[in-house]
C-alpha cells in the first residue's frame, strides 16, 4: 500500500482506528523491507530475548522496566503508541505500550500499574528485578500518531504511557501540542517530572483529589479546531471525551482502551468446550472470553479488543459473528474466531 494515501478525513472514530490498525500493519511491513532488503513474515517482527536493564517505581503501583539486548545495540525502531507482546515468564502473554522517546533505540521502556485484582500479568511484571529476561514481538502499532499542526494530547492514569511517546515526538516535531493529564492523585501519577522537564508549559496535570472528577470540558477546553485530539485512559474518560468531541471544532479523534470495550447489541449464547464437554453460558452483556475464563483461567488473551490475535480459537461449529479488526477473510472462512470479541450461535470451539 502506497503510504502516501489519502487518510479519510472524518470517520466516526471506531471505523477511523480499524483503517489506521491495517493501514499501519502494511506501512510497517514495507518500511521493514525497506531496511532488511527482504520482505518481512507476517505483521510483526520476530522475537527478541531481552534482558531487564532497569526497574524503576514510578508512582503508587506503577514501575517501569527498560528492556535492551543481552550484548547492547540498537533495537529495531518504533513510532509513538506502538505496543510490545510480551511473554512473561509464567508463558502469559501482554501488551504493554512503550513509553519514552522514540529516538531512543538503545532500549524499550513498558510501565505497568499493578492490579492484584486482574488476570496475573501485573503482578508478575511488578516481581521482575534487573536481570531477568523475557521475550518480546514486535514493536507494533494499533494506536498510531498521524501528526497535525495541532495536537490534544489526554491522558488518564496508566493511560499515560502512549501519551508520553507522542509528546516526544510531538515536541521534536515543533507541532502546536497540548496534554491534560488527570488521575486519581500525584502520588498515582508516572512520569510527572518527566513530563515537566519535556515541557511544562504545555502540560495541565489534573488530579481528581484536588480538581474533582472532570468534566468534557475540562480535559477538551484546550483543543484547537481543524486539529486532532488522542486519548488513552479509562472508560469514564473515554467516554466524556467521545460525548465531547463534536464541540470541539477538531478534525479527528483517535483513541485506545487500557481494559475490554463494552459489549455492544449482545445476545445470550452458550459455547461448548470440546475437549472437556463443558458447556459455557455467556450472558448478552459479557464476552465469550470472559465466560470462559470463568472456568478456564489459564486460557490465553491480552488486548481483550480484538486486534492481537492472542485468544484465537477454532471453531467446530456454529455460527460465527466476528466483530474483530484482525482475522482475514481466509482465517474466517477456516473457521478462526476472536473470543475476545467476536460471538455467535451453537458455538463448539477447539478448548
Amino acid at each position: 500500500m502506497d503510504p502516501t494515501a489519502t487518510i479519510p478525513d472524518r470517520m466516526p472514530p471506531d471505523q477511523f482506528l480499524a483503517f489506521m490498525t491495517g493501514f499501519t500493519d502494511r506501512y510497517m511491513r514495507g518500511l521493514r523491507f525497506l531496511s532488511s532488503g527482504r520482505p518481512a513474515s507476517g505483521g510483526t517482527a520476530a522475537d527478541l530475548r531481552l534482558r531487564v536493564e532497569s526497574r524503576t517505581v514510578e508512582a503508587e503501583d506503577v514501575v517501569s522496566l527498560r528492556l535492551a539486548r543481552t550484548h547492547g545495540g540498537p533495537l529495531p525502531a518504533w513510532q509513538p503508541g506502538c505496543h510490545l507482546d510480551v511473554v512473561l515468564p509464567s508463558g502469559l502473554r501482554r501488551q504493554y505500550s512503550l513509553c519514552g522517546d522514540p529516538a531512543d533505540r538503545s532500549s524499550y521502556r513498558i510501565a505497568v500499574r499493578r492490579l492484584p485484582s486482574g488476570g496475573g500479568g501485573s503482578v508478575e511484571i511488578h516481581q521482575l528485578q534487573p536481570g531477568s529476561m523475557l521475550t518480546v514481538r514486535g514493536p507494533r502499532n494499533a494506536f498510531p500518531f498521524v501528526a497535525a499542526e495541532s495536537v490534544l494530547l489526554v491522558a488518564g492514569g496508566i493511560g499515560i504511557t502512549p501519551m508520553l511517546s507522542m509528546a516526544w515526538e510531538a515536541a521534536r516535531r515543533g507541532l502546536d501540542w497540548r496534554m491534560v493529564y488527570a488521575g486519581r492523585s500525584r502520588d498515582s501519577m508516572p512520569f510527572l517530572a518527566e513530563l515537566e522537564n519535556l515541557d511544562a508549559t504545555r502540560v495541565f496535570v489534573r488530579p481528581d483529589d484536588e480538581y474533582g472528577l472532570p468534566v468534557a470540558d475540562d480535559v477538551l477546553k484546550s483543543a484547537v479546531a481543524g486539529g486532532s485530539i488522542y486519548c488513552c485512559g479509562p472508560a469514564p474518560l473515554l467516554s466524556l471525551v467521545r460525548a465531547g468531541f463534536a464541540d470541539t471544532g477538531a478534525r479527528q479523534l483517535h483513541f485506545e482502551r487500557f481494559a475490554a470495550p463494552p459489549v455492544i447489541d449482545g445476545q445470550p449464547l452458550e459455547v461448548e468446550l470440546r475437549r472437556s464437554g463443558q458447556v459455557v453460558s455467556v450472558p448478552a452483556d459479557r464476552s465469550v472470553l470472559a465466560a470462559i475464563r470463568d472456568v478456564r483461567p489459564a486460557v490465553a488473551y491480552s488486548c481483550q479488543q480484538g486486534f492481537c490475535g492472542t485468544c484465537k480459537v477454532k471453531v467446530l461449529s456454529g455460527a460465527i459473528d466476528h466483530r474483530d479488526r484482525r482475522l482475514t477473510d481466509a482465517q474466517r472462512a477456516a473457521g478462526e474466531m476472536l473470543i475476545c470479541v467476536s460471538r455467535g450461535e451453537n458455538l463448539v470451539v477447539d478448548l
